[in-house]
Parts: C-alpha cells; structure tokens; sequence
C-alpha cells in the first residue's frame, strides 16, 4: 500500500489556481485534463515536484520529457550559473554553441552540421523548410498520428485528430489555419511501409520532404518500415526528417537514428538536451545544411532559421552538461533496467485486474494503451478507452504519481524507491479503475 496522504490544497494554491484559469487559459494545464489533478508548482528537485500547498509527487510527465536528467541537476545548475554569470544571449556565436555543436556530430549518426532553435516546434519547422530548399518542391508527407510541433503544415492529422480522412487526406488539428495549407500535406499510416512508399512514389515530383518519429508517440516501428522509408527516399533523392525531439538523446547517445539503426538526412531534437532550457537542435548531412550558411544570403539560396535566441549560450552550455551526464558509464543501461520494470508492472497490475492493455514505446518513454487490439499506428491506438486512460492517470495523481494522459517519461534520476512506489500505486490504481468500470 502506498503511505501518500494529500495535504489539503492551500488558499494560495487555490487562488493562483483561479487566476490562471482566467488570465491563462492556454496554459492552466493539468496533467489528467481533469481539475481534480490542477496544481501550481512550487519547485523540482530530482524525480519529484512538490506543489505549492506542499504535496510531493513521483514526476513521470517531466514537463512532457525535457527534465530527462531530471529536476535541478546540480551539472546543469552549475552550468547555467556559470554561464549567465558572463551573460546570456548575444546572437553571436559562443564557446558553449560551438562546443554542444561538436558534441552533437559526435555522437549523432546523421550529422555533420548543427543549427540551434528554442523549441522542438522550430527544429521541425527548420527541418522542413531546409528539404524544401534542397528539392525545390513544397508538398511534405507526414504520418497519421505524428506529432510534428505547432505550424500550421505540422498541425495536420496529428495525435489529436478525431475523426480520420482517408489516406493522403489531412486533418487540421486548430482552428486558424489556412485551408490552403492542406494542399502542401500528404498523410500516410505509421507502420505501412506499402502504402507510404506507394504514396511516396506516386507523388515523388511533388514532394519537398517525408518527416516521420522512429517512435510516433510510444508506437515503435515495424521490422523494416523505417528501412522501407530510408530505401524509397534515398532513391527518389528525396530528403527523410527524422523528429526526434522526443527521442533524441533519450534512447541512447545516438538517439533513435543509432538505435534502430537507420540515418535520416536531417532530425529534429531538443527536448533531452534542453534540461528545461530554451533549446532546439536541427543537424544533418553538409549537403542540406549548408543551405543555412549565412554567406548565402550574397546569392540567394539562403534558408532563414535563426531566433533571437538561437544558440544563447546558457542553453547551449545546460545543453553540454547533460551530454557529459548522458556519456557517464551504465546510466542507460539504468535507465532501461527501471523503464523495462516499470513498464512491466503495468501489464502485471492490468492482468491481475482483467483490465486490456497494450505497452507501447520503449523503456525510457511507454504508455499503457487501454485496448485489446495491437497498437500499431494512430487508428489502432484510437481504440484505447478514454475512461480508463483519464481513470489510470488520476488514480496514481491521487496517490502522489504524477504523469501525463498519454505517456510514463523515465528520467536518469528516477530511483529503485521511485519505482517501487509507483509500482505498489500502479496495483492500486489498477484495482480502482477496475473496480468502476
């Protein structure tokens, strides 16, 4: 049994709770999209948070994955006091840019350039607008379910689409977006590497880019799909995104390009190296790359993507430290022990509980998928029960647990004790979902 008694929530939680949900609707997120788990942050401190009525919680939402290295880590707290210690942002170039770039190349299959952005929605957006350079073409093909950031051509039949077109259909996912945008977005299902390259082919002159997650979501890929993707693109000469900022760096120092052994022609990273800080990555072959050189833009073949705070020197040196953490002997080898057991206590609880449930993902990012169908692309995904999704979140809320609707995000940090805890709430939750079903 778990010993996680809330502390009742304070007048000054609560009426921060109200004002947000007035003056920030946007952002009065809560980690089950129920009132019941709202809270208001007070700090983080490794693999917990502890609100600001003084409750303390196991984190597996992790700010949806940048605390990889979890909360405050003392490298990366030391690196940001150093660093801003000289200032902060210069739009110029700096010691720790140049040295997080070189770091990257390093230990990235695919690149032999960086280019820096502030968010994972820039990375993508940069990506892309590079391939279209390259091929001289606008069309992208995307896949169903893949999430790619918030521009208008990557909010098109992403995880939040409800009611599905038919294939190469897109589906925009917000009001505000130009009806005209739909005409540059191609959709193909995740995991059918027939009707990707088929689509593909068919619409190879048009095309500017295929992008695609090796992991959409916690769906992995196929044997062979990704293989299948890298061969009809190759062959068309037809640039292959990878959106790794998800998995990038948190599947292994080569990300999931080294993982599952397949190189695209440029990714998309971000979230595992920011540590909460302000930081995107776009890298990839010189060839692409070198499109972003700024004397291009004396000839007019010069692809724009730079921010004012693109490759600021304290994210860039945040973004340093957590490599050296990453590179440090058997903390993947961790990592992967805890996410596997974790994971597995999760169809355990499910079993014992008569509750259906499919693991998908890897260890260091899973979900329990509440079907009894396979979940191998967005539309098999869609038969998960939304009851038990939301139910399952907030039975562990209750009980000191905090994780998103969709996925568990194991950081570096998380302990053993972590783990059981959770496990011994994950049994209880089980039960309690079962029970109301």
């Amino acid at each position: 049994m778990t010993n996680f008694e809330r502390i009742p929530r304070s007048a000054q939680e609560q009426e921060l709770l109200d004002r947000a949900a007035h003056i920030l609707p946007a952002s009065a997120r809560t980690p089950t999209m129920s009132l019941d788990s709202a809270i208001i942050v007070k700090e983080g401190r490794g693999s917990k948070l502890r609100d600001l009525s003084g409750n303390e919680y196991i984190d597996y939402l992790l700010g949806s994955g940048p605390m990889f290295v979890g909360h405050c880590h003392p490298a990366v707290v030391a690196a940001a006091h150093e660093a801003i210690d000289h200032g902060s942002s210069y739009l110029l170039p700096n010691e720790a840019a140049v040295l997080l770039a070189d770091a990257i190349v390093k230990e990235t299959p695919c690149a032999e350039r960086v280019a820096y952005g502030s968010t994972g929605s820039d990375a993508a957006f940069f990506a892309l607008r590079l391939a279209r350079a390259y091929r001289k073409r606008d069309k992208i093909l995307k896949f169903e379910g893949g999430y790619h950031g918030q521009t208008d051509h990557a909010m098109m039949s992403n995880q939040w689409t409800k009611q599905p077109a038919d294939y190469p259909t897109p589906v925009p996912n917000s009001e505000g977006i130009p009806a005209a945008t739909a005409g540059d977005v191609l959709v193909a299902p995740y995991n059918d590497i027939d009707r990707a390259a088929s689509l593909i082919e068919a619409n190879a002159d048009d095309l500017g880019a295929v992008i695609v997650e090796p992991m959409q979501r916690t769906v992995t890929p196929r044997e062979g799909f990704l293989e299948g993707l890298r061969e009809v693109t190759r062959r068309l000469d037809i640039p292959l995104v990878f959106d790794e900022v998800v998995t990038g760096f948190r599947f292994g120092l080569g990300s999931a390009q080294g993982y599952y052994g397949v190189t695209p022609d440029l990714t998309a990273m971000g979230k595992s190296l920011s540590a909460g800080h302000p930081l995107s990555v776009v890298c990839g072959n010189d060839e692409l790359m070198q499109y972003g050189a700024g004397v291009r833009r004396l000839t007019g073949d010069y692809v724009a993507m730079t921010g004012t705070f693109s490759g600021n020197a304290v994210s860039c040196a945040v973004g340093l430290a957590v490599i050296k953490e990453l590179q440090k002997e058997g903390v993947y080898e961790a990592l992967f022990a805890r996410g596997r057991r974790l994971s597995e206590a999760v169809a355990s609880a499910c079993e014992k509980n008569d509750i259906p449930c499919q693991i998908a993902g890897e260890p260091p990012a899973f979900e329990p998928w509440f079907t009894d169908q396979p979940v191998v692309d967005y539309r098999s995904s869609m038969t998960a029960d939304p009851k038990l999704t939301y139910g399952f979140a907030q039975a562990l809320f209750n009980r000191g647990i905090l994780k998103a609707h969709e996925k568990f995000f194991i950081s570096i940090v998380h302990s053993d004790e972590d783990i059981d805890v959770t496990i011994d709430a994950m049994g209880e939750a089980a039960e309690e979902i079962a029970a109301n079903r």
